[in-house]
């Protein structure tokens, strides 16, 4: 088993790598064939999935170099200092990942191997190359991985846990399969964002990011904005033009285009920029193209539906710190290694599972 020190290290050097590949070396091997093989990967990934277009799933791993920087790194562990370098039974846990984004699945799988623990990593088909390509980069960093390291499409079995991904009615399926295993069940949740009429340039253009990266598919995406009483949310639509280009992708427009003939034929009122759409709507999640907004007379009134719909949330964006958990604009897609998915703490929840405890993580408060 890998002590706590080299895995910790490994990340380290494993973030190096993708942030400058020619500056890593690999024992007897060449950087430039891990470098070409990681290409391939992000080749085939956009081939068979076109939602991953190049410049999202570069976006994606950019994202995780940054997760793995020294000092970040070490601030996500320190917390749990002392529980990470004993030396107890490492434990088999399951990662069933979504596909909606590149990589969806990334911080899992870190935690996992960072814990001490080994991964049954079940891929989603629409996401079956990339997280293998980086699992090979990695291995090569620390060979000592590679017995804690495994991936299927197929039925996942001998785990002694669970991690599973997915939506409302896969979440289901989930719960009456894994529940008698220690388990993290996470459903369907969507990004908001607090509109306070104070925003900059960079503010708009940050919260163009948190709309469009990976075309609205994530669950961080902002589906949603909160907008004072008398505030012309259409401003927005003039920070979004560095996004012009999903107007080429088919699979968007074909979206963009079912949706809007929707509202003409319904008579909903809407705004459209020809790219994207702005529908008043309370719903919290909206259709790929489609941004929903709603107008709110006062700031406690938004903090207090915020509470409300907190377990329906993934973040929450506003420019200014209106309360506990909100982040500032174009960080929804660039979280940090505390950012907990569904607020619930994984890592403490694998530590536990080596500590021989069971059942679901805390949540952390809210």
């Amino acid at each position: 088993m890998i002590d706590f020190e080299k895995r910790r290290d490994a990340f380290i050097r494993f973030g190096l790598w993708l942030r400058r590949p020619e500056v890593v070396r690999f024992s007897e091997t060449s950087p430039d064939r891990h470098v070409s093989g990681f290409m391939e990967s992000l080749s085939r990934a956009s081939q068979v999935n076109p939602w991953f277009i190049p410049s999202f799933i570069h976006h994606s791993i950019a994202a995780i170099a940054e997760m793995l920087e020294e000092e970040q790194l070490d601030r996500w562990l320190r917390p749990y200092a002392g529980e990470l370098d004993t030396e107890k039974l490492p434990q088999t846990v399951g990662l069933v990942m979504a596909g909606n984004i590149p990589l969806a699945g990334f911080h899992d799988f870190i935690s996992v191997l960072v814990s001490g623990n080994s991964v049954i990593g079940k891929l989603s088909h629409d996401d079956r190359f990339l997280l293998p390509g980086l699992a090979r980069v990695l291995t090569e960093i620390e060979p000592g991985f590679l017995p804690m390291i495994r991936f299927t499409e197929d039925t996942i079995s001998g785990f002694d846990a669970v991690i599973a991904t997915g939506s409302d009615n896969t979440a289901r399926y989930f719960d009456y399969y894994f529940g008698k295993y220690p388990h993290i069940i996470r459903r369907n949740r969507n990004g908001a964002a607090v509109i306070t009429g104070r925003e900059n340039r960079a503010d708009w253009e940050g919260l163009a990011d948190d709309i469009f990266l990976y075309f609205g598919l994530g669950c961080r995406s902002v589906s949603s904005l909160f907008v004072p009483v008398g505030f012309d949310p259409a401003v927005l639509f003039d920070f979004t033009g560095k996004y012009r280009f999903v107007a080429d992708h088919h699979k968007y427009m074909n979206n963009y285009e079912y949706y809007k003939a929707v509202y003409l034929i319904n008579g909903d009122t809407h705004l459209d920029n020809g790219y994207l759409m702005l529908k008043q709507d309370d719903a919290l999640a909206s259709p790929v193209s489609v941004v929903h907004y709603f107008f709110y007379d006062s700031m406690g009134d938004v903090k207090e539906w915020i509470r409300s719909e907190r377990n329906r949330l993934q973040c929450v964006i506003c420019s200014e710190e209106i309360m506990a958990g909100t982040s500032a604009p174009g960080s929804a897609q660039r979280p940090r290694l505390w950012d907990w998915a569904d607020d619930v703490d994984t890592l403490k929840f694998l530590i536990n599972l080596r500590d021989g405890q069971s059942g679901t993580a805390a949540r952390n408060p809210v």
